[in-house]
């Protein structure tokens, strides 16, 4: 595809979070701390379910594939943006910025497949215990992370597709941290009608598969009345954990990406959530309130010493 076929604009200036200098300098060193806490957190959980024998169960399978999704995910974005703090020109090439654009929903829409096979997982786990191992084999759960790419990967290449073939003939100037479709659109000296239903249609994915997780969620707590105290309380902890990085991830989502784009300042801050602050929660949520993983840290740490 020659992607700078008619656009006159051959680079976007990105406007960032704050132009206040003071501002930058800070969110420099915060976001920095952050990024680093993404990576190791989730290096760390990642490393702890390949080399632990105990950890071998589908539900851990799918947290070492979130993990490294995470990571991914916000790599797009973060070295990116920290990187900007410090420099007064931020610019980012045509061919960089739809690249941008494609990374961010590639590994935006595989984290919300990822996350909604581990709620389906939960659910046979609690609900049909005794079908369990018949029907989440190694091989399943390999054809569904599988099939989380894929639809990831197809949802993007429509989204960079349209975007890519929009007319961009100046002003350049991104009022956001990473080139995203609404900013984007604004930019635009062509009709962006049919790619603005795109756009909503891509958050109707990410509404629906909360719906999906939330009926998951409803039926499990629903039959969860029957079991033991015991029982029923390390479920709870397990799904509790999953349902509060549901709700950190898909909240902000679906609320950028539904509605029609009106305000970008808010855009911004709502997308730092998932971009930054939930990527970096997850591998302390999953550890927190799991002992199974913390056990296997030790054991890890202890190897390691």
């Amino acid at each position: 595809i020659n992607m700078e076929n008619a656009s006159s604009v051959k680079e976007f200036i990105l406007l960032g979070l704050s132009e206040n200098q003071e501002v930058q300098k800070i969110c420099f060193v915060m976001f920095l701390f952050f990024y680093t806490v993404i990576v190791a957190g989730n290096g760390l959980i990642i490393v702890t379910v390949i080399s632990s024998q105990r950890l071998n169960s589908p539900m851990y399978f799918f947290l070492c594939y979130l993990s490294f999704v995470d990571i991914c995910y916000s790599s797009v974005t973060a070295p990116k943006m920290i990187a900007d703090f410090l420099v007064a020109n931020k610019t980012i090439s045509f061919v960089g910025c739809m690249a941008q654009l494609f990374g961010v929903h590639f590994f935006g829409c595989t984290e919300i497949f990822i996350l909604t096979v581990m709620a389906y997982d939960r659910y046979v786990a609690i609900c049909r215990p005794l079908h369990y191992t018949t029907l989440m084999t190694r091989r399943v759960c390999g054809r569904m992370v599988m099939g989380s790419w894929v639809g990831g990967f197809v949802h993007s290449i429509v989204q960079t597709l349209l975007t890519t073939r929009l007319l961009f003939c100046g002003p350049n100037k991104v009022d956001h941290y990473f080139c995203d479709v609404h900013p984007l659109l604004q930019l635009a000296c062509t009709d962006t009608y049919a790619v603005g239903i795109v756009v909503a249609a891509g958050g109707m994915i990410a509404l629906s598969c909360f719906f999906i997780l939330l009926m998951s969620y409803i039926i499990i707590l629903v039959s969860l009345r029957s079991q033991t105290c015991e029982g029923r309380q390390k479920a709870l902890s397990t799904c509790g954990s999953h349902l509060t990085v549901v709700i950190l991830f898909f909240g902000p989502c679906t609320f950028v990406y539904i509605r029609p784009s009106s305000s970008l300042l808010e855009d911004k801050s709502v997308a730092v959530f998932y971009t930054v602050i939930t990527p970096m929660l997850n591998p302390l949520i999953y550890t927190l309130r799991n002992e199974e993983v913390k056990k296997a840290m030790r054991k890890l740490w202890r190897r390691r010493l």
